[in-house]
């Protein structure tokens, strides 16, 4: 049986430290599906646009499409002051 993730955006720190990443905070889980993953997306462009979070132009493109179509915790490391965590659902 092929294992199930789900993703959740936190707003951190610099350092990505887990201390920053407040799971009250940020408690939305965002499933795997395109629908969840267009939610998520537009989750990452509001917090960018609201200037919580930070993504150099030369990143976005890269960043939007590992949200829609790749492994969306795969470029947590091109998000300043936020992160994007995979779970493994039980």
């Amino acid at each position: 049986m092929k294992e199930k993730k789900v993703y959740v955006f936190f707003n951190c720190d610099e350092e990505k430290s887990q201390k920053s990443m407040n799971i009250f905070y940020n408690s939305t889980v965002f499933g795997e599906t395109k629908k969840a993953r267009k939610e998520l997306l537009a989750k990452v462009e509001e917090e960018l646009k609201e200037g919580r979070i930070q993504i150099a132009e030369e990143n976005k493109a890269k960043v939007f499409a590992a949200i829609t179509d790749g492994e969306p915790d795969s470029i947590k490391d091109l998000i300043t002051y936020g992160s994007i965590e995979a779970f493994t659902l039980v």
